[in-house]
């Protein structure tokens, strides 16, 4: 693994247009994310934490700014290259899982390496494989309906970790589960991160955050405070 970070914001500001209205969100955003790192980003609704998890994604640009993602320059990339950028280099975690519901968990977590163009057996190898790290692989035959809360957000993991991001992002991850089941995923986060994965995670919650070795806040568009978590 190189010495670069994995993530590097440069004054990276945004600001929607909605008619000749202007709305800015971002105001200047500096921070860096080291290989193996793991971060939480916190703030209130409004705070610019979904708007710069989007960005982080490759999923929106800045509207100006340098971002720099595992030595790639995406900020003037198109969206074809963002698109590779995204199945390439990120993993994602959401929510509300977004799992194919009529498609069983083998199927879910090898998708990413489908629009890759990976042959069918690799990657049923591949999703087998991440599957047994997320304590799965007797699922793999199961589809969402068949699977807890739980299961399913563990199924999202697999899928997220099946092309080895360089990061791996994580919205609200804990956000439709229950206590216990949240516990569990937030352990599994922990392990990934003791094995030496990069994530980011964005979350409202204290108690999730803490989980995290550091946390970066996020007021009105600015970081207010970039540090330990105290885990």
């Amino acid at each position: 693994m190189n010495n670069q970070n994995a993530i590097e914001l440069r004054d990276i500001k945004k600001t929607y247009k909605n008619g000749a209205l202007e709305v800015p969100v971002l105001h200047g955003i500096n921070a860096s994310v080291a290989h193996g790192e793991y971060v939480a980003i916190m703030g209130p609704s409004g705070s610019g934490k979904s708007t710069l998890m989007n960005l982080i994604g490759c999923l929106d640009r800045a509207t100006s700014g340098t971002y720099i993602l595992d030595g790639v320059d995406v900020s003037s990339l198109n969206d074809n290259e963002l698109a590779e950028i995204r199945l390439k280099k990120l993993g994602f975690v959401f929510q509300g899982f977004n799992l194919l519901a009529r498609t069983d968990a083998i199927k879910n977590v090898a998708l990413p390496l489908f629009y890759a163009g990976i042959p069918q057996r690799k990657r049923n190898d591949a999703a087998l494989a991440v599957l047994e790290q997320v304590g799965l692989a007797d699922r793999a035959k199961h589809k969402p309906n068949e699977l807890s809360g739980g299961q399913q957000q563990r199924v999202a993991i697999a899928r997220a970790l099946i092309n080895d991001p360089a990061v791996l992002l994580a919205d609200e991850p804990t956000g439709n589960l229950d206590t216990k089941t949240s516990d569990d995923i937030l352990a599994l986060f922990n392990k990934l991160y003791e094995n030496g994965r990069t994530i980011i995670m964005v979350t409202h919650d204290e108690e999730v955050a803490r989980h995290a070795k550091r946390i970066i806040r996020l007021r009105d568009g600015l970081i207010v405070s970039d540090g330990p978590s105290g885990a």
